[in-house]
Formats: C-alpha cells, structure tokens, sequence
C-alpha cells in the first residue's frame, strides 16, 4: 500500500473526505514553495500536487499558465523541483505528487525521472498529455520503483475509457470535472454524479476531482459525489497576488 492509498484509507475510515491542494513549484520562488507546502499541511491539505513548470501546458488556463512562466522566468527545472522535495522532506512526510507534462520527463530520461523522484521522496505523478494506452513502459517501471501514477478521466469519457484508466492508475483517479482548462467555471452538472458512480462501479480505486473548483461551497458540493476535491488554480491566484492562502484552505478543509 503507498503513502497517497493509506490516506485514502484512513480518510474513509473517519468518512472524510481527501483535500489536494496544487501550487505551482518555484513561484514566485523555489523557498517559497516549499513555505507553502508546510503552510498547506498545517491548514488541512491531506495531499499536495506541486506543478513542474513547461512551456506548453496543454490543460491549464491562464492562472496556472502564467504561473508557469512566473516560475521558468525564475530558473525552475524538473532537476530542482526534485531538489524542492528533497529540502521539504526534512520537514513533512506529506504525500506529494508532481504535476508535469511529458516533454521534461522524457527529456529527463524516463526511467532516470521515476527512480530520482521516488529517491527524492515524490509519491504520485500526472501527466495530462501521456494516455494510458501509450504509457505501458512508464507505469511499468513506476509501480516497479513505488510510484503512483495518477491518470485523468473526463465527462466524455466511454466505459472502454474508464475500465482503461482506472486500470492504469493508482493511488487514486483524477476526474476533470468538465471539457475544458484549468479555472475554468465549475458546474455541478448531474452528469458528474452519473460519470463518477460509473467509475465506482467499475473501480474500487478512489476518485479526486479537479478543474474548475473555486470556493468551498463548490468543494462541499463535489465532496459529496467524490473521494477527494483539487483546488488548484484559487489558491495559485491568491499566490500570485501575495495573499494568504491559509484562511482559504481552512474554509475548504472545514467544508468538505
């Protein structure tokens, strides 16, 4: 059983529900970062995805993307956020996942990638743009070498889909709550509810839901229907603007 499945156990245990904070790693600096990792423990987060800067990211809006740029601007390499969770684990044994896109780990070296990151303490990974269908060699070395590997399903998705995914992923499956970026607006559709017992029923793995998840009203409603909600894009847009983020995430924890 892995770090981020033993959450997801005691979690249910108690009937709460797993709250997943994103920031973006390096913005607006390396150290910060990893304040905020420390911070978003101690306001409730159960597991962090801290996001690897890229050039193109394909799912994410402009909130995350300019975070993004923010970071590159800075220097921020796959190589040092590594390092970044390296420095975090003297201090926190929270499981963490790094959101990426598959250019920097393929140019990293694939296999080179998943043995460092779990070396440097990383617990899960997703990346949106490597399917399933072609990551055969990547979740074999992962479950190999202890890593989760965190696939996404969507409310388009078909039944062969689900039974795809949720075979591919562990740890937990990621659902986009919509067809759309990141920051997108959230709605609260029924057929999130219908998508999301299709995946229970075909998968006993548990379901986090992202994109577009705003306030913790928004969080209260989908931790209804899932396992665990992802706020991403509210909390790097309080960043971005020097707030705090601690308050936020206390209403969110207390919601769901």
């Amino acid at each position: 059983m892995s770090k981020i499945d033993r959450v997801f156990a005691e979690l249910k245990k108690a009937g709460k529900k797993a709250l997943i904070p994103y920031i973006m790693a390096g913005d607006p600096s390396l150290d910060a970062t990893r304040k905020y990792v420390l911070s978003l423990e101690k306001s409730g987060a159960d597991i962090i995805e801290l996001g690897v800067p890229f050039s193109d990211p394909l799912a994410d809006g402009p909130t995350i993307q300019r975070a993004a740029e923010r970071s590159l601007l800075k220097g921020t390499t796959l190589k040092k956020v590594l390092a970044l969770v390296r420095e975090i684990r003297k201090a926190s044994d929270i499981p963490l996942i790094l959101m990426t896109y598959f250019n920097p780990v393929f140019k990293y070296g694939t296999e080179r990638f998943i043995k460092e990151a779990v070396k440097s303490g990383v617990d899960g990974v997703i990346i949106p743009d490597l399917i399933p269908d072609e990551a055969e060699e990547f979740i074999s070395l992962s479950r190999f070498h202890g890593l989760d590997t965190i696939f996404l399903l969507a409310p388009t998705s078909t039944e062969d889909r689900i039974k795809i995914v949720s075979k591919a992923s562990s740890g937990f499956i990621y659902y986009v709550s919509m067809t759309g970026i990141t920051g997108s607006r959230l709605s609260l559709a029924k057929d999130m509810k219908a998508t999301i017992d299709a995946i229970k029923t075909m998968s006993k793995k548990p379901v986090a839901v992202g994109f577009g998840i705003s306030s913790p009203d928004e969080a209260a409603s989908v931790s209804k229907l899932a396992d665990g909600v992802i706020i991403g894009s509210a909390i790097v847009k309080l960043i971005s603007k020097g707030k705090s983020i601690n308050t936020f995430v206390r209403n969110v924890r207390k919601a769901i």
